[in-house]
Order: structure tokens, then sequence, then C-alpha cells
């Protein structure tokens, strides 16, 4: 017997997810498009099964239905289906950064012989769309589930059966906890980053000498101001009351630090840098979480033509995915710093490896 499974959003995420579940035995993929190409592009790419341009016909006698798209349309999404004749039993989940939202939503539409069962895969890309799709991309990264009150165990049970195809470590969460802790460890570090920037900007427009010097580790610290606007748009709006107590948290830690300035209490700046230290030291390292991590090197590279060909070919010679290059410094007196980033960390060790090998001086 087939399970169908529809995916609504077959993007990063939903493609993603889509090429966890193609191919294995008993498992049909059914991806919805919202034009001709796109549907095509789906099947040709080898992502879903099959790609269908109508709502009805994705989610008729659909087992599970991912809905994988921004979190202001997953509400939308989820009346189009109460009003369908879905399959009983048919277990209706998302992909959403906030869960409290859409798990009201699901309760107060009460679909009869349905279960919606809110998910969280935190993991992701500085790529997007369905091209940057992988079935490692879940792989050792913590999937949040979201189940409202009254959903059965069993329903609970069979969906979290299925997401071990993905490789991820499931999580149970209550919707609002979720929301409360994604807020303060992802949603409030955007906040800040694009606040950050933006502030310098301002101060940029004075002097462009702030933006000529904000070059490399400015960039890599706030590179994620750089996430979609609209999306973030519809996040932040979405979490808004737990937003308004983070951020006033924020304020009284941004305060404190303005005391201790004011007052010279070196001290006090002395704690602050040891207690988070010591917080951040406990952390996980290379461990995926919603913000991508980044796996860099840096080399000292001499100023002469052709030498970024040559590395990138030593790499790629070897099958060592590069995502980006970046030439720091270089001038005619002093050796260039290239900085490679890769997006596995598989991929940085081998490079590693491999350039000290062939005797350039490398720095992780």
């Amino acid at each position: 017997m087939t399970t169908k499974i529809a995916i609504f959003g077959v993007g990063l995420i939903g493609g993603s997810l889509a090429l966890c579940f193609k191919g294995k035995e008993g498992l049909t993929v059914v991806g919805h498009a919202h034009r001709p190409e796109s549907a095509v592009k789906y099947v040709n790419r080898g992502v879903v099964d099959q790609a269908t341009l109508s709502v009805e016909e994705a989610a008729l006698d659909a087992d599970y239905i991912f809905l994988c798209v921004p979190v202001g349309m997953l509400e939308g999404y989820l009346q189009q289906l109460s009003k369908l004749p879905l399959k009983p039993g048919c277990i209706i989940t998302d992909v959403g950064s906030t869960k409290a939202s859409i798990a009201a939503c699901a309760v107060s539409l009460d679909i009869p012989g349905v279960h919606f069962i809110g998910g969280h895969p935190m993991a992701g890309s500085e790529r997007s769309g369905v091209e940057a799709a992988s079935s490692l991309l879940f792989e050792n990264a913590y999937y949040v589930l979201t189940p409202p009150p009254g959903v059965p165990e069993e329903a609970y049970e069979a969906l979290k059966s299925l997401l071990l195809h993905t490789r991820a470590q499931i999580v149970r969460l209550d919707p609002e906890r979720h929301d409360e802790i994604v807020g303060a460890i992802s949603h409030l570090p955007h906040i800040i980053a694009v606040a950050l920037v933006n502030q310098v900007h301002a101060y940029d427009s004075e002097d462009s000498l702030y933006s000529t010097l904000a070059a490399g580790g400015f960039r890599d610290i706030t590179r994620i101001a750089s996430s979609d606007p609209i999306i973030w748009r519809d996040i932040l709006l979405n979490n808004r009351s737990v937003m308004l107590r983070l951020l006033k948290d924020w304020n009284e830690e941004v305060s404190s630090f303005i005391q201790m300035l004011e007052s010279s209490d070196g001290t006090g700046i002395e704690e602050a840098f040891h207690e988070a230290n010591g917080f951040r030291s406990q952390l996980p390292e290379r461990r995926k979480g919603m913000i991508a991590p980044l796996f860099d090197l840096h080399i000292d590279v001499p100023d002469h033509p052709g030498i970024i060909g040559r590395i990138a070919t030593e790499l790629g010679d070897q099958g060592i995915n590069l995502s980006n290059v970046q030439i720091i410094e270089s001038r005619e007196d002093v050796p260039g710093i290239m900085r490679l980033s890769f997006r596995q960390e598989h991929d940085m060790e081998r490079a590693k490896l491999l350039l000290q090998h062939n005797d350039y001086t490398v720095y992780v």
C-alpha cells in the first residue's frame, strides 16, 4: 500500500523534504506548483514523483500534507485545505518558524478526521529555492514538532516515524514554548543585526569610512541582516508578543552596559564578558541550526596572476565544493589573505589537508 505525501511549497525546505522521502519504499511524493514550468522543473530535477497545479489534486487521498510556504501564507493554506474532502486520518504539518498562531488556527478549524501537527526543521542554507534542495539538509539538525492538545499519540508517532527519513533529531515542544525559545535564539539576533547595520549605515551617510572599514568581520557578524525582508516581516509580526517581551529584556541588557560605561565599571564589563564566554563555550559546536553555519579557511596567498584559479582548480580536482571565495587583502608588499567558505564541514577539513600538503599556510 502506497503512502502519499503532498508538499505545498517545493523550495529549499519543501524540496529537501521531498528528496528525503522520494525513492523510499511505499512512499510517493507529489509537489504542488503555481506555474507549469515549476511543475516540470520539480519532476525533471527528480525532486518529486509527480507535480500538479491543482491544490485539490495534490491533497486528494494524501496521507501526509506538508505546508512549506512562508509563515504569512500558512493559515490561508490551512483554511483552503479545511474545505476539501481530505483522507480520514490525514496528517497536516508545516515548517514555519513560528508555531503558536498556526496551532491555534488548526484548533479553531477542527477539520474532521484530520490531525494537524506543527513542525519546524531547524536547518537552513545560504541559498534558496528548489535548486538548493538537498536530502542532507536536515541531517543532525533538530526538527521540532508541536502537536496541539487533543492530537492522538498514534498520529504524532506516525509523523515522527516518517521524519526519521530526514535523519534529524526530533524534539517535541508546546507551540508557545517553541516561539519563546526560537524568538530568543533566532528572531532576536536578526533584529539586532538589522538594527546594527542600519545604525552604521546612518553613520556612513556622513562619513563613508564606516563602510570602508566595516569589511570583513563586520560583514560576518551581521550577515543575517541580509535575510529576506518579506519573510522576516511575516515572522516577526506573527511572533509579535514574544518579540516585544524579548526586546524589552534586550533593552535592559543594553542599559546595563550604558550604566557600566557611565560609571567606568571595568569589573562589571569583565564579568559580563566572562559570563558570556562561559555560556557560549557550553553551546554545541558545528551543529546545524536555523542560522546556517559557514565553514571558513583563511590562507596566505602571494600576489601572482592566476593564483585564485589555481587554488580553486586544485580543490575542484579533488571533488571539494567551494561556497565562496574572497580576497581580504592583496598588496604588492604583503601576501594576500584568501577566505574560502564551505557549506559542509567535511569539505573544509579535506581542503585544509590538501592546501597544507601543497605548502599553503592555512588558518581555521
